[in-house]
């Protein structure tokens, strides 16, 4: 059902509240640009900051600048299931295209516990799922054969994958069958991810330069291996350096540089440091050269 480059888009501040106008340039402009799908409430928008009434907000007003033209994906997963339920239920109240439900963090829970989490949220709202399998911050991870028993359920049509490892997309392709969409979340093997049978990507990097992440894309699909050998090499340190500190705080300082949003994060994130910042500027020379700033 989804498939291609997604910006897991960063949420703007403006002296500590949401900068609206920001947001929704940001949005417009990476539709512009050729983004083919924006999730908006991720991790990278720094959601565990925000109130309800901010993220109902947020997803309101992205959803209305957006209007249609790529589907919005809503993060919605928390680490209770009746509190994913309910925000999950107002993402399609709002009209969400679909919901991105990450493993329940902190908890720890078995993967019996993981299958009910995903099948309570399933059967209480009717709208497409996405499975955020990113072991690094939720320190569970869904088995395959936990994510192929979900995946035969109606509405629990893809998954993200965080694992970082490269024998998974294989293995959940054949397990969960080719309808059942592989989204790339770790942005430095997404080239090698696709490679082993991606559908596509839920992406930080995108953020900074959507069309190039939309091109090297494309040119995975149309067989252009030369171009996407290409984009690899110049993508792949940005991608890397905006991970050197905790994420999103690099892609913030990045779109500061380019008058995208103002630097600023909600504690406990920070700017990030100077030798980090020169490191970033290095990376983005790089695709400036190449023509994609």
């Amino acid at each position: 059902m989804f498939k291609g480059a997604f910006t897991a888009i960063i949420t703007p501040f403006k002296d500590g509240e949401i900068d609206d106008g920001a947001f929704c340039d940001l949005i417009d402009w990476q539709i512009k640009e050729g983004i083919q799908g924006i999730v908006i409430n991720g991790t990278t928008g720094e959601a565990p900051t925000l109130s309800n009434d901010e993220y109902k907000h947020i997803l309101k007003i992205g959803i209305k600048t957006a209007n249609k033209r790529v589907p919005i994906i809503a993060g919605s997963g928390t680490n209770s299931t009746a509190k994913t339920i309910e925000a999950t239920a107002y993402a399609k109240e709002a009209g969400a295209d679909g919901a991105l439900i990450t493993m329940p963090y902190y908890n720890k829970p078995t993967q019996e516990g993981l299958r009910r989490h995903f099948v309570a949220i399933h059967d209480a709202v009717d709208i497409p799922l996405i499975i955020y399998n990113i072991p690094g911050r939720s320190v569970v991870d869904m088995k395959v054969d936990t994510m192929a028993d979900l995946s035969r359920l109606k509405n629990i049509v893809a998954v993200k994958d965080a694992t970082n490892d490269l024998a998974r997309p294989l293995k959940t392709r054949i397990a969960c069958g080719p309808d059942f969409s592989l989204l790339c979340g770790e942005n430095s093997t997404y080239g090698a991810f696709l490679a082993q049978g991606g559908d596509g990507g839920i992406l930080v990097t995108s953020n900074v330069v959507p069309r190039a992440l939309r091109e090297f894309t494309d040119a995975w699909f149309a067989g252009d291996l030369k171009k996407f050998a290409y984009l690899n090499d110049v993508l792949f340190p940005l991608h890397e350096v905006l991970f050197v500190e905790p994420n999103p705080a690099p892609a913030k300082y990045a779109l500061s540089r380019m008058g995208k949003c103002k630097n600023e994060l909600r504690l406990p994130l920070c700017e990030i440091s100077a030798e980090t910042q020169k490191k970033v500027d290095a990376a983005m020379d790089r695709v400036k050269k190449a023509g994609y700033l």
